[in-house]
């Protein structure tokens, strides 16, 4: 592990904010930044796409109120694409401090998220570390959906979505960043529209950076509100894990796989029960019956309603993942591959080869 130099004790932390129609959760979740059990300096960049609802609003509302807060204040800058690496790399460019924290505009940090974080990186000498993504529903449907997100049966053995140890990782979610980490690299890549994080952590690996887990940090995380946004969401998911597989061969896992070859089955299961013999309704039934079954478990503890959509739930995640993977253009691929940046390392590195 290459040595790091020693952070302040509370170094002054950024806190970068990519949003687009989050007006539902904006304020609460700027209100959980501001509430951090953090005794050092603080900013929040919140970067504006262009939405169609108040979100703007409530932002320019929030800017008014912390105007007069030595310690914590929310400014915000322009993402006109509205593309989640264009907002990102604005608010890099537009804060300041050493630590730079990644919140979307639908999560809530936990009380002692920062001071965790900054510890880590401190401890273990990461440029980037980061935890769990702990889904928390509002209403029933999203009590389903965060059932699932958080079940093996519903994503596998992902650690930032079930928890597991602390350790080196390939990614995290969201992250906390060594600023000079994120600068180095050159920010995001702006042509992965998804699978940013991913690709970003990459570059810090491949040039001797360390990436670290810790089921230490959680994020709140509110799921999409319906059936329709949960299906698009994850069929980008799968679109660009596809895009990621291209980009980098050895990133591919049969976790990845897992969808994809279950929307294959099912259809030509039922395709050949339709056509052929019945035997064929054998596979998506198996399936439907897999579902049901391992929705039990992770429904403990949720009203009957909220129990009875988590298969229709693990349905829409599964399925939409895998048709987006299937579907994934090449060209889109080709596109992101010619805009691979290679890896930066750092100065004394270099000096020392």
């Amino acid at each position: 592990m290459n040595a790091t130099p020693q952070q302040p004790q509370h170094p002054s932390v950024s806190v970068i904010m990519p949003v687009l129609n989050e007006e539902r959760h904006l304020r609460n979740s700027v209100q959980h930044i501001l509430e951090q059990e953090y005794e050092g300096e603080m900013e929040v960049v919140i970067a504006l796409g262009p939405s169609t609802d108040r979100t703007d609003e409530i932002a320019a509302e929030l800017v008014r109120e912390t105007a007069g807060n030595a310690r914590a204040r929310v400014h915000t800058v322009p993402n006109p694409t509205g593309r989640t690496p264009a907002a990102l790399n604005a608010a890099i460019k537009a804060s300041r401090h050493p630590v730079v924290v990644r919140v979307d505009g639908h999560g809530m940090l936990s009380p002692d998220y920062i001071a965790t974080a900054v510890r880590l990186l401190e401890e273990t000498g990461a440029q980037n570390v980061g935890g769990i993504m702990h889904a928390e529903g509002e209403s029933e449907w999203e009590h389903a959906v965060a059932a699932a997100m958080t079940s093996k049966i519903g994503v596998g053995n992902a650690a930032f979505h079930t928890g597991g140890e602390a350790g080196p990782a390939e990614t995290v979610y969201l992250g906390v960043f060594r600023r000079e980490a994120l600068e180095r690299q050159g920010g995001y890549n702006e042509e992965f529209i998804r699978a940013q994080d991913w690709e970003l952590n990459f570059r810090i690996r491949e040039a001797g950076g360390l990436i670290w887990f810790s089921p230490e940090l959680k994020v709140q995380y509110r799921p999409r509100p319906s059936i329709r946004a949960l299906a698009k969401q994850y069929k980008d998911y799968g679109r660009w894990r596809h895009v990621v597989a291209r980009f980098h061969a050895g990133s591919i896992n049969l976790r990845y796989l897992a969808p994809p070859t279950a929307v294959c089955a099912i259809a030509a299961g039922t395709v050949l029960g339709a056509a052929v013999t019945p035997w064929g309704f054998v596979v998506p039934a198996g399936y439907l019956a897999a579902i049901v079954a391992g929705s039990v478990p992770a429904g403990r503890g949720l009203p009957l309603k909220a129990r009875a959509q988590i298969p229709v739930a693990l349905a829409t995640m599964h399925m939409s993942w895998g048709y987006g993977f299937l579907t994934s253009p090449r060209a889109l691929a080709k596109k992101v591959i010619a805009s691979r940046r290679p890896a930066v390392q750092p100065a004394a590195d270099s000096a020392t080869a």
